[in-house]
């Protein structure tokens, strides 16, 4: 996407990423704890201060509880109906192993929903029912901080942090804005400026919450920034959401002068993130997108997924291809909100910043198999999850593995080497 991509839609190209792109698989993994894997992540962490990155967030959802695929989206608007009116075969199937009540992944405790919370108790409660998969667990993040920062006088501050995940436009927008907020204390508490840099690592939706921070940091005024703070305020007014209305005048004056990071620059990396949003790059410093992908393709396009039906159904509970998430969690799905007022306003938000609605607009953003946006480097992973088993717990469908403990070593390393060791 152009500079000043002022909240547009990702163009979906087929084209090769070319240089942007590296293919490699996971291999040699050191087992986590074990004395060498220590001294390595140490190692990483050198680089890392030498880089002048003083604080590194991992910002995670939960794959429990929530409509992971957006297929109560396309329900509303009538999908399978419409499906078999087109004549696409192997589509009941493909709908029922992606909807929350047939894809065999399990509810929360007590039917709890989103929005989440971002406290002790609810990431407890995650680190219980689903440990490392697409969950950077309490222990994932303390393990890597005493290894990183063994060797430094100044340590890197290690945060985990839970968005809400409310899998629609409204509740991306506003746990934007959230993030942003949090950002800017971060950078005030730890007398964060230039020459300083934070580093996200966001899994899954929670990239497209970092696309839409990245388009409210661009340095130039874009109209598309006030609108959409503006419907974020008419909402939070309406429905007497004191915090977001004091969070959204906190930060924008701060995004119209270019003061909210204080200078520091934000790296970013998106582990299975859908492609959907476009990134605005003059705002942020490095951007890396990382997918698991094994290539089923016959046509030499190895950087596409595989979308073809019915085959795809064949190939999705084994996680055969990669990240099937991923790849179909594209334009056209999304949870609905739940109240009317918050309808109206995701109505607003998905005019400003995804011009696809309705089930055969998801179908061909889906059938486009992109694994990549326009913007930021690309990372194709073979993580070697796909072991044959078809229970979902094992691999949610090739979107768990990127934060297996067994892989973070990995991940710190692809990061350093794409980012920072030149």
């Amino acid at each position: 996407m152009p500079v000043e991509n002022n909240l547009q839609h990702d163009e979906l190209s087929r084209k090769s990423p070319g240089e942007r792109l590296v293919v490699i698989d996971l291999a040699d993994i050191i087992p986590p704890e074990s004395p060498a894997w220590v001294e390595a992540i140490a190692e990483c962490g050198v680089r890392l201060s030498q880089a002048g990155v003083t604080s590194i967030l991992f910002l995670h959802g939960s794959l429990h509880g929530t409509d992971v695929f957006g297929i109560q989206r396309l329900d509303e608007v009538g999908g399978l109906k419409r499906g078999y009116s087109r004549g696409v075969s192997g589509l009941d199937a493909l709908l029922a192993a992606m909807r929350e009540e047939t894809n065999g992944i399990p509810l929360l405790p007590g039917g709890l929903k989103p929005p989440l919370l971002d406290n002790d108790a609810t990431k407890h409660l995650l680190d219980e029912q689903i440990g490392d998969a697409g969950n950077f667990t309490e222990a994932y993040v303390e393990s890597f901080k005493k290894a990183v920062n063994k060797k430094l006088a100044q340590p890197i501050f290690c945060h985990r942090m839970l968005w809400s995940c409310e899998h629609h436009h409204l509740g991306r927008a506003s746990a934007a804005v959230s993030l942003l907020a949090q950002l800017h204390r971060l950078c005030k508490e730890h007398n964060l400026s230039r020459g300083n840099r934070i580093l996200i690592q966001a899994h899954g939706q929670a990239g497209l919450v970092l696309a839409l921070v990245s388009n409210l940091l661009c340095p130039t005024p874009i109209t598309g920034r006030a609108k959409l703070l503006d419907i974020l305020t008419e909402y939070a007014d309406q429905t007497a959401q004191s915090e977001l209305t004091n969070t959204i005048k906190l930060i924008a004056p701060l995004l119209a002068t270019g003061a909210l990071l204080n200078g520091t620059a934000l790296d970013i990396v998106t582990y299975g993130t859908p492609v959907r949003y476009g990134w605005e790059p003059s705002g942020i410093g490095h951007l890396l997108h990382v997918v698991n992908h094994r290539s089923l393709r016959t046509d030499g396009k190895s950087w596409l997924a595989k979308m073809e039906l019915p085959q795809i159904t064949m190939e999705m509970p084994i996680a055969w291809g990669g990240d099937y998430l991923q790849e179909l969690a594209v334009a056209g799905t999304d949870a609905v909100p739940r109240t009317e007022s918050a309808k109206a306003a995701n109505k607003r938000v998905w005019e400003m910043v995804e011009p696809y609605d309705g089930f055969e607009r998801w179908l061909e953003c889906a059938r486009r198999a992109v694994r990549f946006p326009g913007e930021g480097r690309c990372l194709l992973v073979d993580y070697k999850d796909s072991t044959g088993s078809t229970n979902p717990r094992d691999h949610y469908y090739g979107h768990a593995v990127y934060t297996r403990r067994h892989a973070l070593l990995f991940n710190t390393m692809q990061i350093v080497r794409t980012f920072y060791e030149s």
